[in-house]
């Protein structure tokens, strides 16, 4: 089965928590603190792979946890890192954000990396918060905890030439002459429902072609199922128009190829400025003479566009088309990636601070700032709750409140944690 495009749900590990621990052995009654600081969570790290062609494997695993960084341990012992989850996608593949809709990543080679979400910091021990007034904290930190995101994964093939044409003009014929590749071929509209790939080799040299099935006109607006496709065509370098010369579907040829090319311009600007050969497809069909008649007619309405004649049946130009598109190829560049507009998908919030008032006249502190600072710090003794105090005035939270009109005896919220100020 293909699949080019799927939703995921992504979570970085979380932080493990910090140690509150004391040195207690047979020669030390009252040691220090010895508390050791939780390991940081597992990365979700988003890796291309050319051995894959579809997102197949996320039909049923749609959910991706990296795992959470260990607790601290006594005797200063850190917390182990959380394993990072590691996620293979097909080269080509491009991350969005779900939210926003923004591309994110576009791992256009095999072996790119992308880290989407990194792991939550471990928390610190209360041997971090030692120092010479507080020689005994009774305290720690919990680990960060992360939040899960959505993004969606988009195919866009990578390969250096794209067949496009009608259904049933011979593109998979061709795909299968010319190639290692083995499509379904048979004789009705649409037997191609997915991209097919295959290597070409000529002269010691090979390049790979993409079969996109479903052009019809309208199809970049949604009719059939080009439009599903066309974003496959994006990445080519040359495109073979296949054009059925000898009308057997009752359709004009000429009027194939404009209303073809017309689809493709509407569908982007570039793809319908990406260089074309014209492969009059089917020639075995129809008569030496009328083929000539045909042809006349082509150049004569459309000038300058460079053509040749096959037989899928016959295997009729077919070593003249492979010998004459590795030469194309040769002189124009591989397109770039996506240009990606800079955007932290990770953004933490760290810095923000809000001050609430509820209706019974308790302030509530909140905001990305006050999360990064409590982190779940166990305020469980008289030191502990005095270094809480001493931060918010360090932070400017007590002015802030004030500000709002605090006053002794006045409640106060910080996350989990609520007291009454008193000067």
């Amino acid at each position: 089965m293909f699949l080019d495009r799927v939703k995921l749900m992504i979570k970085a590990g979380d932080g493990g928590n910090g140690a509150t621990s004391f040195l207690r052995t047979k020669l030390v009654m009252n040691g220090g603190p010895d508390g050791g600081d939780g390991g940081r969570g597992g990365n979700v790290v988003f890796v291309a792979t050319k051995n894959m062609n579809t997102l197949y494997t996320f039909t049923f695993k749609k959910k991706f946890v990296a795992e959470n960084g260990g607790d601290g341990d006594k005797k200063n012992m850190t917390g182990a890192n959380g394993k990072d989850v590691k996620i293979e996608v097909p080269c080509g593949t491009v991350i969005i954000d779900a939210q926003t809709g923004k591309i994110i990543a576009d791992l256009f080679e095999d072996g790119m990396k992308f880290v989407a979400l990194r792991g939550g910091e471990g928390g610190h021990g209360n041997a971090y918060y030692k120092s010479s007034i507080k020689q005994a904290p009774n305290f720690s930190q919990t680990g960060e905890k992360t939040k899960q995101k959505e993004v969606y994964l988009e195919l866009k093939t990578i390969a250096d030439v794209g067949l496009v044409g009608y259904p049933n003009v011979g593109k998979s014929t061709l795909l299968s002459c010319i190639s290692n590749a083995n499509p379904k071929i048979a004789n009705y509209h649409f037997t191609t429902l997915y991209p097919n790939l295959g290597v070409c080799e000529v002269k010691g040299q090979t390049f790979v072609v993409a079969d996109i099935p479903g052009l019809i006109e309208g199809a970049s607006l949604g009719q059939g199922l080009g439009h599903y496709f066309l974003k496959h065509t994006e990445r080519v370098r040359l495109i073979l128009h296949l054009v059925d010369i000898s009308e057997c579907e009752g359709r004009d040829f000429v009027e194939d190829y404009k209303t073809i090319n017309k689809e493709l311009s509407h569908y982007s600007e570039e793809l319908g400025k990406t260089p074309q050969i014209v492969v009059f497809s089917k020639c075995d069909l129809i008569a030496e003479e009328d083929l000539k008649t045909k042809i006349k007619r082509f150049e004569k309405e459309v000038k300058g566009v460079e053509h040749l004649e096959i037989s899928g049946a016959t295997y009729k130009g077919i070593e003249e088309l492979k010998k004459l598109t590795l030469e194309r190829l040769s002189t124009i560049p591989k397109k770039p990636p996506i240009e990606i507009e800079e955007f932290d998908f990770d953004k933490r919030d760290i810095g923000s601070v809000e001050i609430l008032r509820e209706s019974d006249g308790t302030f509530v502190v909140q905001g990305g700032k006050i999360d990064n600072f409590v982190r779940g710090v166990v305020l469980d003794d008289t030191l502990s709750f005095a270094y809480f105090q001493a931060r918010l005035n360090d932070m400017g939270i007590i002015d802030m409140l004030k500000n709002r009109g605090l006053k002794n005896g006045d409640t106060v919220r910080i996350k989990d944690i609520t007291f009454e100020y008193m000067e």
